[in-house]
């Protein structure tokens, strides 16, 4: 099937509104979280996969409804988005976002309770961005942010009693996407060196905190240090770049960099919890989200 007939598909169009590549990216933050639980060592992969479903959901409902949200701006800004294009019905985008809303909270309570009310908190805070949050320069960033954190905590309520031992663990997603946010306002017109300046200390903090984590017993900072290397490489360059010049493109480029990196960010976490092997099995779904990056846009 060619790209003029895909792009004339109308399933194709709702399958674009859920940006499968970022996706992937959420289920690394579960497999992160199942690894700091420890839940990992029973080989049991039924809950695993009951959370892979739920972050699915989650993140694919939130993402949807994103756009539909943004139908308005996207007309004038975004004219190729499935919505204005009218490839996809924003009626349609509706009942398609709140059918994978249910699905991820019905597929938490699979797992605990516990697992219910993070995935009902991660759908309620991530309508709340796409509806007021991300109009907003402080609140914004950490309520995206809230919702990344949440989902790490899913990964580790397969475990519900250690929720209250490694909730600190969503602070570093909470910042690093907080830094990806407040960098992405720049995407369209450009932004402004403040916001880079402040975009690239956040990155800065996240590095040093998955450092920090080597203070923790059961964390192996060792094995996880070449993980931690490989996504200061690929994620400081291009912020570095964004904010000597915070151009459309080089904002754009940092934002793709800094979102799919966020695997590399939870393979960092995964190796140092879980082992080399497991980090490196975290670590493959970065060519695969990379691969859907080429096929559906990112932000």
């Amino acid at each position: 099937m060619n790209t003029t007939t895909l792009n004339t598909n109308p399933l194709w169009a709702y399958l674009q509104l859920m940006r499968p590549a970022n996706i992937i990216t959420a289920w690394a933050d579960i497999m992160a979280g199942f690894a700091a639980s420890g839940y990992f060592i029973q080989i049991d992969l039924v809950q695993l996969l009951w959370l892979l479903l739920a972050t699915t959901g989650l993140y694919g409902g939130g993402i949807v409804f994103n756009d539909v949200f943004d139908t308005e701006l996207d007309a004038k800004e975004r004219p190729e988005r499935p919505i204005p294009s009218g490839r996809a019905s924003r009626t349609g985008a509706i009942l398609l976002g709140t059918i994978l809303l249910i699905v991820g909270v019905l597929a938490a309570v699979q797992v605990s309770w516990v697992s219910g009310v993070l995935a009902l908190a991660i759908a309620t805070s991530a309508l709340l961005y796409d509806a007021f949050g991300k109009h907003q320069p402080i609140f914004g960033p950490i309520n995206m942010g809230f919702c990344r954190g949440g989902n790490l905590l899913l990964g580790v309520s397969v475990v519900p009693g250690l929720i209250g031992d490694y909730w600190f663990l969503a602070l570093i997603p909470i910042v690093y996407i907080a830094a990806i946010t407040a960098l992405s306002r720049g995407e369209v017109h450009g932004g402004k060196l403040s916001t880079g300046i402040t975009a690239l200390l956040l990155i800065v903090a996240v590095i040093f905190g998955l450092l920090g984590l080597g203070l923790l017993t059961n964390y192996q900072v060792f094995t996880a240090l070449p993980f931690l290397l490989l996504l200061a490489i690929r994620v400081l360059i291009p912020f570095i770049k964004a904010a000597r010049q915070p151009t459309p493109e080089q904002i754009r480029i940092a934002v793709k960099a800094g979102v799919l990196s966020l695997i590399i960010l939870d393979t960092t976490l995964a190796a140092g919890f879980a082992g080399l092997s497991y980090g490196l099995l975290v670590l493959i779904l970065l060519p695969i989200s990379m691969i859907l990056s080429q096929i559906f846009a990112v932000t």
